[in-house]
This record gives structure tokens, C-alpha cells and sequence, in this order.
């Protein structure tokens, strides 16, 4: 199986490197990502899939599926293809979504002998809002037995973990006054705002030390001589677990509540973005993945980077099985951090073309093994069963 999966990537190569640098040229922020998704639509269409557009009612996120002649598991391989604003592609975008199309590709022509489906996601604005927290709320991956994606970095890493993360905004209201003239007129929402900085700094001291809560004052007021009747603070809370982070942050929406009674504001609180779950790496399909790129030659692979951060793909993880590794496009002993103008050049190079083709055979035969052994499938689904009790 090796050698018939490395023969398909070899001949599909040169198609996948126009699919990675046309993007590449072609950078595109989220869910503006038309001419990338049409590209990863067009030749998915090209190899027999069939692809439904507008998935969900996303404008630039599609569902492309292989089915099998028999009955089998569903593979599903994530697609990211959205750039960064003023450097492009330094998170890699062109080439990770590239992989996982790729990845599909392969195995839809091994499919009808070992049966099973393949579905390859389209999923805009992973470094916005990404797309897979609406994806996953609205049951994309309930019928979905693993999810694969693979990120680029400098070196090969295992799939490791990332950080639940609730955004959460306070908008306090009180009331305006000249702050000279009539001060006890006012009521100063500014003064709400300062108290929940310093109450929840205040809290620190007795949080886990994997937690992070961090903000920002986004309204203060208008001028010096103006009691603010208007004043917002947006923050970021972060845990380890999706538990860990409902406790924690109903903690800190506690001290926006108490300086709101004590300066007489009214508050409001609502999340002002998407809300990320925390990453659950799944073991046993990790160790597949590990042990198909040691088969095709890569053996020095890294463990888990790590990560304060937090992905979208820790939403899919809570739904059904996952991994997120880290495949290399640097040269050894060279290394380009990510978000970079230097980095996003890397993906053109020959050593990046050459990890590309390894990760998606590896990635290829890892779905292969999932359909073909249904012990392996029972482990990797009982593991996520477990890990979802205490995540």
C-alpha cells in the first residue's frame, strides 16, 4: 500500500504545487477567500468529488465527499486557505490546505477497494473568527469518524494541545456629567471598567497558572472634563479545559458584576467573537499518523510545540477524534517563525514540495488504516470518549 499511495502523490504532485502557489499569489483574508476556494473546489471536482458550495451558508467554505463502493468509516482531511493582512501567507495557509485537498484526493482513488468516504472541508478564517466553530455547532462533523490536518512549521512536531478561549465584552453605561462643575451628577462607567482590571487582577493570584486572562479597554470617554457615561472592556479568557474555562470565566464576569454595583453603571456582558475549545489530541490516532511517516522516511519528529494559543480545531476535537501535527518546510538546522514574510516564502521551496508529499502519504495511509482496522477505530473512538468526560 506504501508504495502504490507514494506513486499517486508523486503523480498528483505537480497538479497540488499549482493548487499551493496559485494561492500563494493570490492571498486572500477571511471569508474573502473566493479564488482559493474555487481553486481547492475546482480541482476537487476535477478528481470525481462531489462538492457542495456555500456550505452552511458560508460564502468561501465547502463540503467536497468521496464515497467508497463499500461501507467504511468517514475520513475527513480540514482545508485552511485564508492569509494574513500586509504579509500573506505567513501562517502557510497556501500549502496546510493544499495537504489536506491533496490528502483527499489520494485516498478517494483507494476508496472503492477499502471502502469508506473521504470528505475534505473547506473551512475559511482560521485567523478570524474560524469557520469550524460555526462548522461544528451546526453538526459538520457528527458524521464524521476522524479529522486530519496537518499545519506547517519549521520542523515535524506532534499534535499537541491549544487553550479553550471565551471572548468576553463588558459594556458599562452610566451617566454623563461636567466633570468639574457637576461631578456628583455623573455616574462614571470608566471608573466600572478600572474596578474589573483591578478586581480581576486581583484574581489572578488564585487561578491555575495554565490559565491566561487578558484585555483591553476599547471606550473610555471622550475628553478629561466629561464624566464617561459609556465605557467598554474587551477580554480574552484562556484555559486548559472547556470545564476549566466556564468556571473561570464566570469568575471574571463576577468582577465585572461587582464594579458595576459598586459604581451604580448597568452592565452588559456578551462574547464579541467566536469562542474556542480547548484542542484534545487523540493518542492512538497520533500514534498511527507517527508510525506511517516513519514508513515513508520521516523519522525525527518533535514533540508538541507549545501552545498558549488556541484553533478552531479544538472545537472539531470535543466533536469526534482529531490531531493537528506539524510538518517541516524548512531546512534542517533554518527555521522561520511563523506569521512572517520569510516564513510564507518557505512554502515555495523544494524542501517544503518535498515534506508535502510525505505528509500527505502519511496522512493517506493513516486513513487507510482506520477503515481497514476496526480495532484500531474502536481505540481511537474509546479514547475520545474518555477524554471528552474531563476535557
Amino acid at each position: 500500500m506504501k508504495n502504490k499511495v507514494e506513486i499517486l502523490v508523486k503523480g498528483l504532485k505537480e497538479e497540488l504545487i499549482e493548487l499551493s502557489e496559485f494561492i500563494y499569489h493570490n492571498p486572500e483574508l477571511g471569508y474573502k477567500e473566493f479564488k482559493s476556494c474555487k481553486a481547492h473546489v475546482d480541482i476537487l471536482k476535477k478528481h470525481g468529488f462531489h462538492v457542495e458550495e456555500n456550505f452552511l451558508g458560508i460564502d468561501t467554505a465547502f463540503r467536497a465527499e468521496y464515497k467508497g463502493e463499500k461501507e467504511g468509516p468517514t475520513i475527513a482531511y480540514l482545508s485552511e486557505y485564508d492569509a494574513l493582512p500586509e504579509i500573506g501567507h505567513g501562517c502557510g495557509h497556501n500549502l496546510l490546505g493544499t495537504v489536506s485537498t491533496g490528502s483527499g484526493i489520494i485516498l478517494s482513488k483507494l476508496v472503492d477497494k477499502v471502502g469508506g468516504k473521504v470528505v475534505v472541508l473547506g473551512t475559511p478564517a482560521e485567523e478570524t473568527s474560524g469557520a469550524k466553530v460555526i462548522m461544528t455547532d451546526k453538526g459538520a462533523f457528527n458524521d464524521v469518524d476522524v479529522a486530519l490536518i496537518a499545519h506547517p512549521a519549521d520542523q515535524y512536531y506532534k499534535s499537541g494541545s491549544s487553550k479553550a478561549l471565551e471572548p468576553i465584552q463588558f459594556t458599562f453605561r452610566g451617566k454623563s456629567a461636567h466633570a468639574s462643575a457637576t461631578p456628583e451628577q455623573g455616574i462614571n462607567a470608566l471608573d466600572a471598567v478600572i474596578l474589573t482590571f483591578n478586581a480581576i487582577n486581583a484574581l489572578r493570584e488564585h487561578i491555575k497558572p495554565s490559565a491566561k486572562i487578558h484585555g483591553i479597554i476599547k471606550r473610555g470617554g471622550e475628553a478629561a472634563n466629561i464624566v464617561p457615561d459609556l465605557a467598554i472592556a474587551q477580554f480574552y479568557v484562556r484555559a486548559a479545559t472547556k470545564n476549566y474555562l466556564n468556571e473561570l470565566s464566570e469568575k471574571v464576569k463576577k468582577c465585572a458584576k461587582g464594579a458595576s454595583l459598586a459604581t451604580g453603571t448597568k452592565l452588559k456582558i456578551e462574547k464579541y467573537e467566536l469562542g474556542y475549545d480547548n484542542l484534545i489530541t487523540n493518542n492512538n490516532l497520533q500514534g498511527t499518523f507517527i508510525k506511517n511517516l516513519n514508513k515513508v522516511g520521516i523519522k525525527n519528529i518533535n514533540e508538541p510545540l507549545f501552545s498558549s494559543g488556541s484553533t478552531d480545531v479544538g472545537n472539531v476535537s470535543q466533536v469526534c477524534p482529531a490531531i493537528h501535527p506539524s510538518f517541516g518546510i524548512c531546512e534542517e538546522g533554518k527555521t522561520f517563525p511563523a506569521h512572517t514574510i520569510e516564513f510564507a516564502e518557505a512554502t515555495l521551496t523544494d524542501i517544503a514540495y518535498y515534506n508535502m508529499a510525505k505528509t500527505i502519504s502519511a496522512l493517506v495511509l493513516t486513513g487507510v488504516d482506520i477503515i481497514t482496522d476496526k480495532e484500531l477505530l474502536n481505540k481511537i473512538k474509546e479514547e475520545h470518549k474518555l477524554a471528552i468526560a474531563v476535557s
